[in-house]
């Protein structure tokens, strides 16, 4: 993974606010090209607009379950910016209902959108990535955590690098926008959400692990990190402790 930022091409999906944005803002500080993606133009735009040097970068919407917008996305992106290094699966939603309250209909939803739609674009952009000797990717979706964990052993030897990003309860709309059982969004933020940490704090601490080639890059406050250590030293007492707690 390349470590000097200002020489990077970095696609952004899901930067037309929260998590998405903060990393497009960071990168860009930092010298970075980067190529901002979401439904949003205008949206986008904004984004763009408060990135350093902004007419350096670009912005190229598409809805990411449409495998057809999303081939022709990737076209645009080489056509505007000639290579991609780094490809950051950022774009994604959440769900706040139980399993007995969710339609299949809502599941169906969810999985295209946090795992297949991110895979396919992936597979898109790989091929280039091995011509040109390396590249990187990300996803932001702890979903993709086994599906990530076989990329970077396919890889490892054509110079790709995969990191997985876990972040913990960072203030976004992640909570507001998200399904409920029948597919409507909450429409309010979780408290949790709300107290998380701040989307410049998490954009900020990425780039740090990125640059420095970490591959599981865990950011969250205390009681997330302390619930990542549970799970590693004794995955059924974490499952206990979940148990415990207030599911709703």
């Amino acid at each position: 993974m390349k470590t000097n930022i200002k020489d990077l091409t970095i696609w952004i999906t899901g930067a037309s606010s929260g998590i998405g944005a903060a990393l497009a803002i960071a990168f860009a500080k930092r010298g970075a090209t980067i190529i901002l993606s979401g439904r949003d133009e205008a949206k986008l735009v904004a984004v763009k607009n408060r990135c350093k040097n902004s007419k350096n970068h670009f912005i190229i919407p598409f809805d990411i379950t449409d495998a057809k917008q999303a081939k022709d996305a990737y076209k645009t992106a080489k056509a505007q910016a000639g290579q991609i290094d780094w490809l950051i699966n950022n774009a994604g939603i959440s769900q706040r209902s139980l399993i007995m309250e969710t339609t299949e209909e809502v599941e169906c939803q969810i999985m295209e959108i946090d795992y297949f739609a991110q895979t396919r674009l992936t597979r898109l952009v790989l091929p280039d990535m091995v011509t040109q000797g390396g590249g990187a990717y990300g996803a932001a979706k702890a979903a993709l955590h086994m599906w990530a964990n076989s990329l970077r052993a396919e890889l490892h030897e054509q110079g790709i690098e995969v990191a997985t990003i876990f972040p913990g309860f960072i203030q976004t709309s992640i909570s507001i926008n998200a399904l409920t059982g029948d597919g409507s969004a909450q429409g309010t933020m979780d408290e949790a959400t709300n107290k998380g940490l701040t989307t410049a704090t998490f954009a900020k601490q990425v780039v740090k692990a990125l640059i420095k080639g970490e591959e599981y890059i865990i950011v969250a406050g205390t009681k997330e990190k302390l619930a990542t250590t549970v799970n590693r030293l004794s995955p059924p007492k974490l499952y206990k402790l979940i148990r415990e707690s207030k599911v709703k």
